[in-house]
């Protein structure tokens, strides 16, 4: 494809009557995702006064997690033997399930399996998602579609928290789960019009992918465990994790029938490197997450209305600038937005220690559009980029493993980020100067997993630019 192949590409064309219902449909998939995530977040503390079981609530993030990507691993697969539209009934009825099960729970542990529900539906219903964008969608579009869906989360990161909050306290914590029905069935319904349902029947079945699905979820679930436990035993479950988590690719690479894409996160290809930087961006922004909010509460005196609203300038600025550039046609541009992200992750994290450090809102304030902008400037682009460099045949897998590494990479670096700040006795700080260096290692163990990702983006470009000039090579021969 030329540098202009996609010029003919406009915001307009994505609500057309062609693509219309399709842009809502991906849409409303990635809101059951990101309002479920602030929904649930907002509401488990009040449906813990109401239970009992305060011990287990971070296992409702956790098993949701676990599952999310789980079933998202898979997803391509079951894509291939029931068809996308099948696929997405299925694991929209497995959500709508779970939801019905969370909202009438009488049990905390009737909680924790009604998310496992919604994790193992919402984490299909992301990858299919992701997958059906290249199907369903020219390339010139896929940038203003993935904009779409960053101004869906930052419409999430906002309203989602008020929503939830406004439902618990003047109906019920059960009224805030209940949102995600109308949603699921307005869902569903444009699903069974729209999406087309024909599987692939060409090859043989290829049996339930057990023994990887089980490693990936192990592994995960030993980061979650890591985030939770002493330092030595986080250390020494990340050390588990990351042998389950690597043995899952090496048995994948070993399979017949493949979860993930030939190459997948090893750096001697583009999808390989290009996979790195999926998994390496949330890592690194997973550290201001986590623990921004919360420290400027603990260092400012600042209320949670007002912590939440720095936390979400992040969000916002990812979306504005996934609009900003979603008409950039020359890939020499989109190559060097690709390596621009995560640099900006990285000097935004710096930022924000400085900005804490120094007692200066501004600086972290700029340092959010920063790692915001570092998102937005790359994400769309590193997708298509992916998706482009699959062939007929992988594309499924491929787009479907974006939205599940980046849940993967969100979850490790929870865990990092946890195991630093522990490590460093934040739990124990008390004064402001303990507070200090307690998250000094926190924010350096994020800014050098962007340094990370930055190197894989180099990797992955200089990559494509070889194989340009091998192309270029072989037509002029």
């Amino acid at each position: 494809m030329s540098d202009t192949a996609d010029s003919n590409g406009s915001w307009a064309e994505i609500f057309t009557p062609r693509y219309a219902t399709v842009t809502l449909i991906l849409c409303l998939g990635v809101a059951l995702f990101a309002f479920n995530a602030f929904l649930a977040s907002t509401a488990l503390p009040t449906a813990v006064q109401h239970l009992g079981g305060l011990e287990l609530i971070a296992w409702a993030l956790t098993l949701y997690l676990v599952l999310a990507i789980m079933g998202g691993a898979g997803a391509a697969l079951l894509k291939q033997r029931l068809g996308a539209r099948t696929a997405l009934l299925v694991a929209g009825a497995v959500f709508l399930f779970g939801t019905l099960i969370a909202a009438n729970a009488g049990t905390m542990t009737e909680v924790l399996i009604g998310r496992s529900f919604q994790g193992l539906g919402e984490g299909v219903v992301a990858a299919i998602c992701f997958a059906l964008i290249p199907e369903l969608f020219p390339a010139r579009l896929v940038p203003k579609v993935f904009g779409m869906q960053a101004v869906v989360w930052a419409v999430a990161a906002f309203g989602g928290p008020v929503l939830a909050g406004l439902l618990t306290e003047l109906v019920s914590w059960r009224a805030a789960f209940l949102v995600n029905v109308p949603l699921v069935l307005i869902f569903a319904a444009m699903v069974a019009v729209v999406v087309p349902g024909k599987a692939d029947t060409t090859n043989e079945s290829p049996g339930f992918p057990g023994i990887r699905l089980l490693t990936i979820g192990s592994g995960i679930m030993l980061v979650a465990l890591a985030s939770i436990a002493p330092p030595l035993q986080a250390a020494a479950l990340l050390v588990g994790a990351a042998i389950l988590l690597v043995g899952s690719v090496w048995l994948d690479r070993r399979s017949r029938v493949r979860l993930m894409p030939t190459g997948a996160f090893w750096p001697n290809s583009v999808i390989g490197s290009g996979l790195l930087v999926v998994l390496f961006m949330p890592v690194a922004g997973a550290t201001s997450a986590v623990y921004l909010v919360l420290l400027t509460q603990q260092l400012w005196g600042y209320g949670p209305t007002l912590a939440g609203a720095i936390g979400a300038v992040m969000a916002v600025a990812w979306s504005l600038s996934a609009i900003t550039v979603a008409n950039i046609r020359q890939r020499e541009t989109r190559k060097l937005l690709i390596r621009t992200g995560p640099a900006l992750i990285a000097l935004g994290l710096i930022g924000i220690l400085i900005g804490l450090l120094t007692g200066q809102l501004i600086i972290v304030l700029l340092s959010q559009i920063a790692i915001g902008s570092g998102f937005g400037i790359s994400n769309g682009y590193l997708n298509l980029t992916l998706m482009e460099a699959a062939s007929d045949a992988e594309r499924d897998r491929t787009s479907a493993l974006l939205p599940t590494t980046q849940s993967a990479g969100n979850a490790i670096g929870a865990a990092l980020a946890g195991v630093a700040a522990n490590t460093a006795g934040f739990a124990t700080a008390i004064t402001v100067e303990q507070i200090h260096l307690a998250i000094i290692p926190v924010f350096v163990v994020g800014a050098t997993m962007a340094g990370f990702a930055f190197l894989a983006a180099l990797r992955m470009t200089r990559l494509m630019n070889a194989h340009a000039t091998q192309s270029s090579f072989a037509a002029a021969q």
